[in-house]
């Protein structure tokens, strides 16, 4: 089920929600075949290998790679809620790195499976339990949305920073094509989500940012309403719109030009 995100625009609903997407499809699962930022290491055949085909095995490892970023993206937007005065994440246990306390048996296992076999391996969704915090105890709870939106695609940079870095200054080069792919999967975890349409947290931002008046609070109650369906529309159409960003952002980190 779906969670809810205050529809009465008041802030009303009672609990509410921060719900991270897992997703990649056909484009995201083929990108390595492109990168040409490796010419400079000695290693760099790991990730030429990976950046052939991404078979069955290449999408599972790359599946759990994403799966314990979404992890710790949930764990910010709980610390996040807590540090602004809502315990409910901390009180449910969801303060934790435990996959237990986030993995969601159909969103986050059966389902992307039975989606990769169906697919041949070229689209795969999935989801894990979405982190509770109550409005009611935001000091400023529109503002405060928007934080505790923003806390988890911030937590995927800062991963992708450090692993990045260690791809920048060649540490540990064997390990080079693994790094990347961690880098890359957090860079997308954290784009992809700060894509304002509901539930993803790039919604709170911009509800944060919508005037109090009647063409804010339309705009909010039609996105909430058929948000679900605008966001499918967009991975399957336009999810490559958001490349040109993800590749610049990695560039960025890494130091050299990533070319999809």
């Amino acid at each position: 089920m779906l969670p809810t995100f205050g529809r009465d625009h008041g802030f009303g609903a009672g609990v509410h929600y921060t719900w991270t997407s897992i997703t990649i499809i056909t484009a995201s699962c083929h990108t390595f075949k492109n990168y040409s930022i490796y010419d400079n290491f000695q290693y760099s055949n790991s990730l030429i290998y990976l950046s052939q085909y991404m078979d069955y095995f290449q999408i599972v490892f790359f599946f759990f790679i994403i799966i314990p970023s979404a992890i710790i993206h949930e764990v910010a937007h709980g610390l996040a809620a807590d540090r602004l005065g809502d315990p409910t994440a901390r009180n449910m246990g969801r303060l934790t790195l435990n996959p237990g306390a986030h993995i969601d048996m159909w969103g986050t296992i059966l389902m992307p499976l039975l989606l990769i076999i169906v697919s041949g391996g070229s689209f795969l969704f999935a989801y894990a339990k979405p982190v509770p915090y109550n409005p009611y105890n935001l000091q400023n709870p529109k503002r405060d949305a928007a934080l505790i939106g923003l806390a988890g695609p911030v937590s995927n940079l800062l991963i992708a920073l450090v692993f990045g870095l260690l791809v920048r200054f060649a540490v540990m080069p064997e390990l080079t094509g693994l790094f990347m792919i961690i880098t890359f999967a957090n860079v997308l975890l954290a784009v992809f989500n700060l894509v304002p349409i509901p539930p993803l947290d790039g919604s709170k931002i911009l509800f944060a940012l919508l005037p109090e008046t009647e063409i804010g609070i339309q705009i909010r109650q039609n996105l909430e309403k058929h948000g679900f369906m605008i966001l499918i529309i967009f991975i399957l159409f336009l999810f490559k719109m958001i490349y040109p960003l993800i590749n610049w952002i990695i560039s960025l980190i890494v130091g050299q030009s990533v070319l999809f």
